[in-house]
């Protein structure tokens, strides 16, 4: 029996959500447009530069500080639509009195919300990190409003094939795994952008006065992708493997080749690949990023168009 109460207090917080992680674009928009990101040993109190720094001009100052305060509202506005976020998975859960991601409005959902939280760890324990809210949380932004106007479904109960409980080992650990990966792309795709500029710079053929120099160095940004994806990869790894074990249990096979089981597959080459990369002479860098920003778009391709263009086993994820 579904609660409608609780269902529609679901639907209204996702609502709130969208417009609560859209005023943080917004006010993350104007961090880069009007602050100044601050660089390590830039000043030393109101003296004089150390290790031979640059002093920062006058008036300088006080862009730091603006950037510094719309940052950290940025920041707040996230950890409030974190709550609402959050918040929905919990009221559709209860609403439906099972797990609420049984179909791929709830699946994406909770991706999103895994992605939104490593993105707010990291910022609050690495504060630079803060400088790419934007090209996180615009992503966000842009990915509940298609679920919630291409893959809503009222909340129900699950389909005969996924009453198991097999069903929260194995799709959590899915959900947790491309969460992830979803960030760790952004970031890559974000370190190559700040690598190229930073080329660009040392040859002469670029200013240092770009939107790009306000966001964290490109070392700190690919050091950041690899160690989501070091932390993401076991998780994924363990999804596959749960869902193998699942589909004997319900299919009487391991595995069938199935576009779903096929693409799960590629996509755990793909980062095991950019892994090996990472520490293989020549691939460090750039080579890897990009081996990183694939992974993301044959996660992305194995969530759209395997579920919605292609048929198989796992056909039934996008209804409730």
């Amino acid at each position: 029996m579904i609660d409608e109460s609780l269902a529609r207090l679901s639907d209204t917080l996702f609502t709130t959500t969208v417009v609560i992680y859209s005023l943080a674009v917004v006010v993350f928009c104007a961090e880069l447009a009007f602050g100044r990101a601050v660089r390590p040993r830039q000043l030393v109190g109101a003296g004089a530069p150390a290790d031979g720094a640059t002093a920062a001009p006058a008036g300088l100052d006080d862009e730091s500080a603006r950037g510094q305060r719309l940052g950290a509202a940025g920041m707040v506005l996230t950890v409030l639509g974190l709550l609402t976020h959050a918040s929905v998975v919990l009221t559709r859960g209860l609403a439906a009195h099972r797990l609420p991601w049984g179909n791929m409005f709830e699946f994406t959902t909770v991706v999103v919300l895994v992605a939104v939280v490593a993105y707010t760890a990291l910022a609050l324990r690495a504060p630079e990190l803060r400088h790419i809210g934007l090209f996180v949380m615009g992503p966000v932004v842009l990915a509940m409003a298609l679920i919630r106007f291409k893959l809503y479904v009222q909340a129900g109960p699950l389909v005969a094939a996924l009453r198991s409980w097999w069903l929260g080992v194995h799709v959590t650990t899915a959900t947790l795994g491309f969460g992830l990966f979803f960030l760790s792309g952004v970031v890559s795709a974000l370190y190559l952008a700040r690598s190229r500029h930073d080329a660009k710079v040392a040859a002469g053929e670029a200013e240092p006065t770009s939107l790009l120099d306000r966001l964290p160095s490109a070392a700190a940004l690919d050091r950041t992708a690899h160690r989501t994806v070091v932390f993401g990869f076991p998780i994924w790894t363990f999804a596959v493997i749960a869902g193998a074990i699942w589909a004997e249990s319900a299919w009487g096979r391991f595995w069938g080749w199935d576009p779903k089981e096929t693409w799960a597959f590629i996509a755990w080459v793909v980062y095991a690949a950019y892994l090996h990369a990472r520490t293989t002479s020549g691939w460090r860098g750039r080579p890897s990023a990009w081996i990183n920003v694939l992974g993301l778009v044959v996660m992305v391709f194995n969530l759209i168009y395997v579920n919605f263009v292609s048929t198989g086993l796992h056909s039934y994820a996008g209804v409730s």
